[in-house]
């Protein structure tokens, strides 16, 4: 009869896996947030020109 070991994470394992998913999720939200205003003009949000607003007032 063969004995099979449960798998087994000990405590420490657990805290660098949650480690690494919180540095994964920052560095993503800092990424995005360094890069706000070219994923913008991805989609066609153009910031207003001087131009635009001397034309609609006349």
């Amino acid at each position: 009869m063969q004995f099979a070991p449960l798998p087994y994470l000990d405590p420490g394992s657990g805290s660098i896996i949650i480690q690494i998913l919180l540095a994964v999720l920052l560095g993503l939200g800092v990424a995005l947030r360094a890069s706000w205003s070219r994923i913008k003009s991805l989609f066609g949000a153009k910031p207003k020109s001087d131009e635009d607003d001397d034309s609609s007032d006349a």
